[in-house]
């Protein structure tokens, strides 16, 4: 992995848990739910930054094989990863301490996009021109 792609993860991953976090206090105060027992700041942290990590892999290798077309193929499958990941907290099963476990998917399926937008957001950044 080159180094603006490491640096590029980095600072997306950073982006991201920080999003989480701010979205899992507003929909804390929201619903008044806890989901502290599943959902807390230190996962949203690993979870983010090793999604992103594996996103820069990603980009490092679908750039090397398509060169010119790496960054958009790569938007693409990003894009619809990003998608069918929706599907892991829909499937999560909950403890049974866990109360309205029927509010959860509202917590956790908007945090699956937020390494994707994060990451697109500053792509342009780190952009040569």
């Amino acid at each position: 992995m080159k180094r603006r792609v490491f640096i590029q993860s980095l600072v997306a991953g950073i982006l991201a848990a920080i999003a989480a976090s701010i979205y899992n206090q507003i929909y804390f105060f929201a619903t008044q739910v806890d989901f502290s027992s599943v959902v807390n700041v230190v996962s949203l942290i690993a979870v983010n930054i090793f999604v992103s990590f594996f996103a820069g892999i990603l980009y490092s290798v679908i750039e090397y094989l398509f060169k010119a077309k790496g960054p958009v193929i790569f938007n693409f499958v990003y894009s619809v990863g990003s998608f069918a990941g929706v599907m892991i907290p829909i499937a999560y099963t909950l403890p049974l301490t866990v109360q309205f476990p029927e509010l959860f998917p509202g917590l956790a399926v908007p945090m699956v996009f937020f390494p994707v937008i994060s990451w697109m957001t500053i792509d342009p950044l780190f952009k040569k021109d």
